[in-house]
């Protein structure tokens, strides 16, 4: 398995990916991949097999609220590849980069009922964030998405750079 950069080349592929995580992930448009193939690439690694498929994929970026922060939007993995340390592997790639801009988490949002995606998130050494209430053992944090859109959050929060404190 490869992981690698998203490119413009790869789009097509990630769609039918994305569409693959319904109810939980909603495929964005060709010209919201473009962006992240082109603009934010550092951030949006595939992963790629020996036949040229795309196993999985994570859409990430530096967060407009606080750059000290990289926000994943999607993590995707083909079900024929889960459990293979596929999402570790892209999640890694995606800490690296956080790492070189000396951020100090990554975070990221989840429908409370993905129970998958919450045993997912833990396993990889995410933390549940604090909420106003829980649903079924998970923390959820109302309306954080707006009005209706109540999520939990998971953080991952990254070591301290070291560069220039003595």
């Amino acid at each position: 398995m490869i992981v690698t950069r998203l490119r413009p080349d790869h789009i097509d592929e990630v769609i039918q990916l994305m569409e693959l995580g319904r109810p939980y992930i909603s495929a964005r448009t060709r010209s919201d991949y473009w962006l992240y193939a082109t603009l934010f690439s550092t951030t949006c690694p595939v992963a790629i097999d020996g036949d040229g498929t795309i196993a999985g994929a994570v859409i990430a970026f530096r967060s407009q609220d606080s750059p000290a922060d990289v926000y994943v939007q999607d993590v995707m993995i083909h079900p024929g590849y889960r459990r293979q340390g596929i999402a570790g592997a892209l999640l890694k790639s995606v800490q690296a980069q956080a790492e070189k801009w000396s951020c100090q988490r990554i975070y990221l949002t989840s429908e409370p009922a993905n129970h998958a995606a919450h045993t997912a998130w833990t396993s990889l050494g995410f933390l549940n964030i604090a909420g106003d209430h829980t649903v079924e053992g998970v923390s959820v944090i109302t309306d954080y998405k707006g009005p209706g859109k109540s999520r939990a959050v998971y953080e991952l929060p990254l070591p301290r750079s070291v560069v220039g404190n003595p």
